[in-house]
């Protein structure tokens, strides 16, 4: 057993040494539970595997984590779509510490909340009905990025430039002073395109601040990311078009946390915004032109009661959505999400059973309730077995419904998505062993996508579909070993998928269609010599429309005291694919990168 959970891996938990996996307490579920003691199929991507990795953005993280599907259309993540097993890119929450992040108007936007790596502690992904306790938008799965809580008195700066005309800078300060403690990230990443007019200027901003330190602290976090980027072909088949798009995302959250031996509770108030300006000509922007500006304000409450019987999990959620627009109009919609759940321990601490349920209000769908259950058996010390069974739901974003142009046309009589899922899996972890199994299934109703009467003709219109079942497994592992006195780790993994919809309806739109069967990733992390490492990542895909592409990354990190030096070399052989749409993804490319820290 142990020998085959080595064998059939993935890359999502698989370069984490065992003490982080002692140290590691998941802050994306309700109740604090450490990570080897989870029944949740949940992945980590640490703060080592982060900067051993020489990546640019967590869309690259991401794309080395088997079970998820990042669909760019492009590099310096102007544009990536995020899937989990299979679902679409509006069914896949990502929160930012604890902090959901989901668009009203569509989850394209998803990623563009995404933080610059140089603040990330640590990545937590969440798959399958586990993700239920979210509610809305978690409908395959959530993931968490969880930041720094601080850099003391530090400063550091980094310098990248490569293929592509590709120039980076940022600069990250740690200041503690007293009673605070402040975190601050400045970032531009641009390009002149590897093809016509796939040009991009992207700003990153982060602050990260801790006061009254001493007796009751809040912790502010404020972000603004802008992006700006040639979106060539993005939505159409039309060369001489030469789309463009502009968009920006902000948050602003307080949080604070009181506590006793027994009780926690953790109250948030937030404000996220995201706007979005696109032009179907870049330099005729009367010719066809959208504006979207959308507003979340919300304020949440998280709590956990520590009792002899067990943990118990509650918390509300009341938000607060306003969207402004020239193509979906002008909506507002009111939300208001209550969670419960409770963790029993039993037969001396080897068997936990989670039951919970996440209800939501919606002022435009109604209400309705996730219920679900996680249970976990602890076989031994280095074996655990679980399963998880839960619905969840999405209801249709304002493009689903509202919107319009010459080939698309939204639906305002659609309704929610549902879907009861189950899984089973088993994890395996030793001293140099970490591992896990899993299959699932997913019976969804009402499914949204875009259908037009023939394969050539006709306007895609939102249209709910009738059943779908999808079904797969995963295997997740990793082995760390010592060679020459280095630490080693060799990942390997595998994913598999299989659903219906092709034979549902043969003409279904540009997403669906584009479901990863087949996905496998190694990943090797070596050091030969003391000051440099050196990562090779080999990703392989099968898609349902029968497209397959292999595709090989490595990094070079050679560090000097305080100095770094990276060689990032992407799509080494010069393979040919697209990820999604009608955009070929870059050729081979390279990344030039210098660090220096300021102690």
């Amino acid at each position: 057993m142990v020998l085959l959970l080595s064998v059939l891996t993935s890359i999502g938990a698989q370069s984490i040494p065992q003490q982080d996996l002692d140290s590691i307490t998941l802050t994306s579920t309700r109740i604090d539970i450490p990570f080897r003691e989870n029944s949740r199929t949940v992945n980590i991507i640490t703060a080592t595997d982060i900067k051993n990795s020489a990546a640019v953005n967590v869309a690259d993280l991401l794309q080395q984590v088997a079970g998820v599907d990042i669909r760019r259309r492009g590099t310096g993540g102007s544009q990536a779509d995020l899937f989990i097993r299979g679902g679409g890119f509006d069914q896949t929450l990502l929160l930012i510490d604890g902090i959901k992040m989901d668009d009203a108007q569509t989850g394209h936007h998803t990623m563009n909340a995404a933080l610059p790596i140089e603040v990330i502690e640590r990545i937590e992904i969440v798959k399958g009905p586990a993700a239920r306790i979210f509610g809305q938008n978690a409908f395959t799965g959530a993931i968490n990025i969880v930041t720094k809580k601080k850099l003391n008195n530090t400063l550091s700066t980094n310098v990248e430039t490569g293929s592509f005309g590709q120039l980076n800078g940022n600069v990250t300060a740690g200041l503690d002073q007293d009673n605070s403690s402040h975190i601050v990230h400045v970032g531009r990443v641009t390009s002149a395109g590897y093809r016509t007019n796939s040009d991009y200027d992207n700003a990153n901003y982060f602050i990260k601040s801790t006061f009254n330190e001493g007796k009751q602290p809040i912790t502010m976090i404020a972000t603004f990311m802008e992006r700006k980027f040639g979106a060539q072909n993005f939505y159409t088949t039309n060369p001489t078009f030469n789309e463009y798009e502009e968009t920006q995302n902000s948050l602003i959250a307080f949080t604070t946390t009181f506590k006793n031996e027994n009780f926690k509770v953790r109250p948030r108030i937030y404000w996220r915004r995201n706007q979005d300006v696109f032009l179907l000509r870049r330099f005729e922007p009367e010719f066809f032109r959208n504006f979207h500006i959308s507003d979340k304000i919300g304020v949440e409450a998280n709590a956990s009661y520590n009792s002899k019987y067990g943990v118990t999990g509650f918390g509300i959620d009341l938000s607060k959505i306003y969207l402004r627009s020239n193509n979906l109009g002008n909506r507002n919609r009111f939300m208001a999400t209550a969670f419960l759940e409770h963790k029993f321990n039993l037969a001396d601490n080897k068997l936990d059973i989670t039951p919970g349920v996440a209800m939501t209000y919606f002022s435009d769908f109604d209400f309705n309730a996730f219920p679900g259950i996680d249970i976990g058996y602890s076989i031994s010390d280095d074996f655990r077995l679980y399963g998880n069974v839960g619905y969840t739901y999405r209801i249709p974003t304002y493009t689903d419904l509202f919107y319009s142009d010459p080939a698309t046309a939204g639906n305002p009589d659609l309704e929610p998505e549902e879907a009861f899922a189950q899984e089973l899996g088993v994890k395996y972890f030793s001293k140099n062993i970490s591992a896990s199994i899993a299959v699932f299934n997913r019976d969804a109703d009402n499914l949204i996508d875009y259908i037009r009467p023939n394969t050539t003709e006709g306007i895609f219109t939102a249209t709910n579909i009738r059943e779908v079942n999808t079904k797969g497994l995963e295997f997740d592992a990793s082995y760390n070993f010592k060679l020459k006195g280095f630490n080693q780790t060799l990942g390997i993994g595998y994913s598999y998928l299989d659903d219906d919809i092709l034979e549902q309806n043969p003409e279904l739109s540009r997403y669906s269609l584009n479901t990863l069967k087949h996905q496998y990733i190694t990943r090797f992390n070596a050091q030969l010599f003391k000051n440099v490492r050196q990562n090779i990542v080999y990703k392989y895909a099968e898609r349902t429309t029968g497209q397959t592409y292999n595709v090989w990354d490595a990094s070079l990190v050679m560090r000097l005291k305080k100095m770094e030096l990276t060689i990032t070399a992407s799509n080494i052989f010069n393979a040919e694919y697209i990820e999604t749409g009608f955009v070929p993804m870059p050729p081979s490319n390279v990344l030039f990168g210098f660090r220096y820290s300021f102690d």
